[in-house]
């Protein structure tokens, strides 16, 4: 379920005008509408998310977080405003820790114990901003500086504030204010020298400079194709570079010197879902920059991005029948184009995380690049840790010892776990069950945090649920506005001359001078000036004296009708149904805000359904029909009704008649049992009968646990059997 972010810069520098008439965010209205367009012909955009952020101060800035309608979404975008400053950095601190809300929560990071590439959250931040100077209340920045501070809890154990599964595209609009005057160029979207294009390249995202509306439409088609789920990594190369090829030996050797594109570089890998299930399914996780301690007290931070390195030294791949591996495809990039460009589809490069084992800074493989067999593009192969140890033992384990394992091996088996980190130990285990080999791993061997650890991770998962709840309660409401000003003394002694005047005034008008020799400004120190507050709020009632002249009339039919009903109507009917056509067809909304009717007096009658067609069809789902309300609802015309007295053989008749009532419904008991006792007075027929009606309802009532009416009925049917003796003795006599 991708995330998808628009970040709309609604800065003063946004009211500019194109050529075209339009303002820079009318435009950046119309690209989001038409990236939700172009998405929506994607058959896997069902479960796709949107959220608005807009450049003010949060909670403002967030207009459609996780909880908002697509409703919502829209209206919000349509009445965003230019007012403000370039706050960039900001904006891009709130999208993040607006995305990492419910993290700590799922765990998805799963800090200290591997990081698992299918265990993800992709989310796309689409930043349309036209590309000026950063402005904030501090003054003008030339580069993008992100808030340091953040409160949300669990934030210190990644060093970036994003993640590896989030990527930042901007959408920088360059477009003239007057028509260009020869054609357009052709081509491919350069990117944009703006301070926001490094921060596009760290998350693994790129930036797009816009020049035209051509060139805009062919932006969002390239983001669209963007929407891949997938995380983000960084590799690099370690060790010399490889040998050359037949290809490409050339003798000199001197164009290949120094760094190239292809030693580092940041790309995604695809994590493809399970085409059954739409949910990624893996193995092995990627194993942590560290070695883990079951004593260390705190865990280490964690960067964004893991730092895979590659060896270039060239190795057979490995594979055991049996044995789970994971398969990612890399990114198109300088490195998958030098490794297809070698055309050695049987030979792979081993990959290494550094300081992961416990002995080395390199580390031991757990996964190795190989291009695939048709030369199309590069896999990444994810394995168990220290896979060329592990892999031939599982092999003589399954072959040679037949799952029974000797001596010799299991000793090899434990060197093994030795050298491998604690949080492989549960997929290891899976591992083994699926090649039938049990109970080789120990039970107290698993995760390998410490108790403070796992308490700590506890305790932000608290934290952090009472964080979604404020952050969720707060959006779309406005900052609070400053409606006073504060008192300032700037001098520490008041001025002799005004002072000795006012006293003389005050001789003149009073006799005396009432005001102490000295003028304490320190008194005044709390006492504020008003402003005039732009915030009109309408009261129910108004000043008739504010009332204009032409609008008197219609305020005395208005007093007029709310004196004689005897209810307040502030609006006149036309109006109530002035409703501007942005705001047309969203009922939604309507009904929330409209107030909660009382509930029906009698609950059981089945709801009339508001259709078009029929306005007096009733709702089925409510009504519970079977045959006994025609049993026990009276006589019925027709020839069963009339037979009040069965013969003989009329009882498997009957029999047959009730069955779907006693054993294919369902028959709620109400709490008072008094009605079924009483219809049970009314029930006509003979012994047999009667019996057996009353044997099937207590059927009923022991599958519902209705022991008190269980205990009713027996009494009951013991007075059905004395009155039917004593009936029997006296039709003897």
């Amino acid at each position: 379920m991708p995330v998808i972010v628009f970040l709309i810069d609604t800065s003063a520098s946004m009211n500019q005008r194109s050529y075209l008439g339009t303002t820079y965010l009318d435009v950046a209205k119309g690209a989001v509408e038409t990236f939700l367009k172009l998405r929506s012909r994607d058959s896997t955009s069902r479960g796709d998310r949107y959220m608005l952020v807009t450049f003010e101060d949060p909670p403002a800035a967030i207009k459609a977080g996780w909880k908002e309608t697509h409703n919502t979404f829209m209206e919000k975008l349509r009445n965003l405003q230019a007012a403000g400053l370039t706050t960039a950095g900001p904006a891009l601190r709130t999208v993040f820790d607006l995305l990492n809300l419910n993290r700590l929560v799922s765990g998805i990071d799963n800090y200290g114990q591997g990081r698992i590439p299918f265990f993800l959250e992709p989310a796309i931040v689409v930043a349309i901003t036209d590309g000026n100077k950063l402005a904030s209340t501090g003054g003008v920045q030339d580069e993008l500086h992100l808030p340091l501070t953040t409160p949300l809890p669990g934030s210190e154990l990644t060093k970036e504030p994003f993640r590896w599964d989030q990527r930042l595209f901007s959408l920088v609009l360059r477009i003239p204010g007057h028509a260009p005057l020869g054609p357009e160029a052709l081509g491919s979207v350069p990117s944009d020298d703006s301070p926001i294009t490094a921060m596009c390249e760290v998350t693994g995202g790129r930036s797009y400079s816009v020049f035209s509306h051509r060139m805009l439409n062919q932006c969002l088609e390239s983001l669209v194709q963007k929407i891949q789920s997938g995380v983000v990594i960084h590799f690099e190369k370690t060790g010399p570079d490889p040998l050359p090829t037949e290809g490409e030996g050339r003798g000199d050797g001197t164009s290949k010197l120094g760094p190239q594109p292809w030693h580092c570089c940041r790309r995604l890998i695809y994590v493809r879902p399970n085409p059954k299930t739409g949910v990624p399914v893996g193995h092995w996780p990627i194993p942590e920059s560290f070695w883990p301690d079951q004593n260390s007290p705190t865990l280490p931070s964690r960067i964004a991005h893991p730092q895979i390195l590659f060896s270039c030294v060239d190795s057979e791949p490995v594979v055991v029948d049996k044995v789970p591996f994971d398969k990612y495809e890399l990114e198109p990039s300088p490195l998958t184009q030098y490794i297809l460009e070698r055309k050695s589809p049987h030979i792979c490069w081993q990959v290494f995380v550094r300081n992961s084992s416990k002995y080395g800074d390199l580390g031991l493989p757990f996964g190795y690049l190989k291009a695939s067999t048709a030369l199309s593009c590069v896999n990444l192969f994810v394995m168990p840790y220290n896979y060329p140890v592990l892999l031939p033992l599982l092999d003589d384990l399954s072959k040679v010892h037949k799952l029974k394992p000797s001596l010799q091996w299991r000793q090899s088996f434990e060197s093994y776990l030795k050298t491998m980190p604690l949080y492989y130990s549960g997929p290891l285990r899976k591992a083994l069950r699926m090649i039938g080999a049990l109970n080789l791993l120990p039970d107290h061997q698993e995760y390998g945090l410490s108790y403070s650890v796992g308490s700590y991770l506890k305790k932000l998962s608290q934290q952090t649920k009472v964080e979604v709840d404020r952050v969720n309660s707060a959006v779309g409401q406005k900052t609070h506005l400053e409606v006073h000003i504060r008192l300032r003394h700037r001098w520490r002694t008041s001025s002799t001359c005004s002072w000795n005047h006012i006293s003389q005034r005050m001789q003149s008008f009073m006799g005396r001078a009432t005001l102490p020799s000295e003028l304490t400004t320190d008194e005044f120190s709390n006492f504020q000036l008003s402003t005039n507050n732009k915030v009109v709020i309408l009261q129910m009632m108004s000043n008739p004296y504010d009332v204009p002249r032409r609008h008197l009339l219609d305020q005395l039919s208005r007093m007029r009708r709310n004196l004689l009903h005897g209810t307040a109507c502030v609006l006149d009917q036309d109006q109530i149904h002035s409703v501007p056509i942005a705001q047309m067809g969203n009922y939604q909304d309507f009904l929330k805000h409209s107030t909660a009717l009382l509930r029906e007096v009698d609950s059981d009658q089945p709801k009339r359904l508001h259709t078009f067609g029929n306005p007096f069809k009733l709702d089925k789902k409510g009504m519970m029909i079977d045959e006994a309300d025609e049993f026990v609802s009276g006589p019925q015309k027709g020839k069963r009704a009339a037979d009040h007295n069965l013969p003989p053989g009329g009882g498997p008749k009957r029999r047959r008649c009730m069955s779907p009532l006693l054993h294919g419904r369902t028959y709620m008991f109400p709490r008072g049992y008094g009605k079924i006792f009483h219809l049970l007075q009314q029930l006509r027929g003979g012994l047999d009968t009667q019996l057996f009606f009353l044997h099937s309802i207590i059927k009923e009532a022991a599958r519902f646990k209705k022991r008190v009416l269980i205990e009713k009925l027996e009494l009951f049917m013991e007075e059905i059997h004395t009155r039917a003796t004593s009936i029997s003795h006296l039709e003897a006599v």
